[in-house]
């Protein structure tokens, strides 16, 4: 299946967004009907519901998120193949459907993750998304590249465990916090690092506003990046690499730096991948690897 090309900026034709709109008001009514394979565990999700829905039921329940346009073969593939997944998860995990040409506010996502084409996978896990997939892979690759996903996320006790047909009891998400997810939402990433500066003024131990400021602040600098530019600074080389979903690659690309240069040039990659650290757990097992590899490179 071909992937769909896709410009972040282009014109919607005002009908076929009208048509799209109506169409996803009755896919969200089939969903709450349990109509649709995915039933309970499937999300209609709007730039007016994102927060509520995914960013904060992610504080809970990992959230994997489809970002699709209506009526594009391989976005319904796709969605088929996953609904049929979430539903045998049985609420141990739940499953968006964004229809981007209808919710465009929800573009910042895809401006974060440098999304060119759909449909694209992210996984949403407390309150933090990061990219899975940018293809439609096969039904069989599909699940197991899902089963390894989910099997990595339990091992670090990020699953639910909402048992079948039962929500899990809410959570009082912090206004901070959801003013800084909705500006990144609607791509405003600048009131979304003020926001989360806030969140850390009142309270420096949070680190999951720690990581999110972390990687609003490596997008703004990304946004400024042109390809010539990459492609000769390794350190902006590594922004773009860990932006895309391999920081251990960004990390390599550094490491390599730090071992073969000296000076200055060595102490601004040193620098550089400490700030990187910063956009992932601190227990993260890819980030214990790099510090131990800088550890040797530096002594």
């Amino acid at each position: 299946m071909q992937k769909r090309d896709f410009s972040l900026h282009g014109a919607v034709d005002l009908a076929a967004r009208a048509a799209a709109a109506k169409k996803q008001q009755e896919r969200a009514a089939q969903a709450e009907a349990g109509g649709q394979q995915g039933g309970q565990y499937l999300i209609e999700a709007t730039d007016a519901t994102f927060s509520a829905e995914v960013v904060e039921r992610s504080l809970r329940t990992p959230v994997m998120v489809a970002f699709v346009v209506e009526n594009e073969p391989s976005c319904d593939a796709l969605m088929a193949d996953l609904e049929k997944l979430v539903a045998e998860g049985g609420g141990s995990w739940y499953l968006a459907r964004v229809d981007i040409e209808v919710n465009q506010q929800l573009q910042g996502y895809l401006q974060q993750m440098r999304v060119q084409r759909l449909p694209f996978v992210g996984m949403v896990v407390q309150g933090q998304m990061m990219p899975f997939l940018n293809s439609v892979p096969p039904e069989a690759e599909l699940r197991a590249a899902t089963g390894e996903l989910f099997a990595a996320l339990k091992e670090q006790g990020l699953m639910g465990d909402v048992p079948q047909g039962a929500e899990a009891p809410q959570e009082e998400a912090d206004p901070a916090h959801a003013a800084a997810e909705d500006a990144l939402a609607r791509g405003d990433f600048e009131a979304a690092a003020e926001a989360f500066r806030a969140v850390l003024a009142g309270d420096p131990r949070d680190e999951v506003a720690k990581r999110r400021l972390a990687l609003t602040e490596l997008t703004l600098r990304v946004k400024d990046y042109d390809q010539a530019q990459v492609e000769a600074d390794p350190l902006k080389a590594a922004d773009v690499r860990l932006l895309q979903g391999d920081p251990e690659g960004a990390f390599e690309l550094l490491l390599s730096v730090v071992r073969a240069a000296a000076g200055e040039e060595r102490d601004a990659a040193r620098v550089h991948l400490l700030g990187l650290f910063e956009a992932l757990p601190s227990d993260d097992p890819r980030v214990a690897k790099a510090r131990r590899a800088l550890q040797a490179a530096l002594f």
